[in-house]
């Protein structure tokens, strides 16, 4: 939990510079802690982060591997999806799980919460453990038509973290979690 404390910086006046479904970026002029004047800019996700560390009976857990457009790179993540504002983050990881694996979980509890990039934007997310598993159909969004779908050991999804083959935060908190939790770590 956060730290009550004052704000340290004074924020003199913002203008937002972009604005669509998902984001807005808004560039603040302040004066920092220290007394000097300069700008700030913040990105507003519009939804919750949500992301799914789903865990079978056998130790064993899925990842989607998709290309990120903003990194041009092909990556292996947990299922990860949003939570618009109003909607339940459980009701968001249980279509998220759903639609990238097919898999239906019976059995849900929050891992962690976190903030993926303090610095630089105020999005928050939330990281469900998933267990109880029933395989399903997936319902792949048009933009995931490359998603790929991989069952691994939880240690060697671990190992990957460890390894620098999963750097997508919220994986890397997230595996880590249930590693913890479930005394591999």
């Amino acid at each position: 939990m956060a730290e009550k404390r004052a704000n340290p910086w004074t924020t003199l006046s913002g203008a937002e510079k972009y604005d669509n479904p998902w984001i807005n970026v808004t560039e603040y002029q302040v004066i920092n802690p220290g007394g000097g004047r300069g700008i700030y800019g913040k990105v507003h996700f519009k939804n919750k982060a949500i992301g799914i560390v789903a865990l079978d009976a056998e130790g064993y857990t899925w990842l989607v591997g998709q290309f990120r457009y903003t990194l041009e790179e092909f990556h292996w993540e947990i299922p990860e999806g949003g939570a618009p504002a109003g909607e339940d983050p459980l009701v968001a990881a249980q279509r998220e799980l759903r639609e990238e694996t097919g898999l239906i979980a019976r059995k849900w509890s929050v891992l962690v919460k976190v903030h993926t990039s303090n610095s630089v934007t105020d999005e928050e997310g939330v990281v469900f453990l998933a267990e109880d598993l029933e395989a399903g159909p997936q319902t792949l969004e048009e933009s995931e038509a490359d998603l790929q779908v991989r069952r691994v050991p939880l240690k060697e999804a671990v190992e990957m973290v460890m390894r620098s083959e999963i750097t997508d935060s919220m994986s890397m908190v997230g595996l880590l979690a249930v590693a913890r939790t479930k005394g591999l770590a």
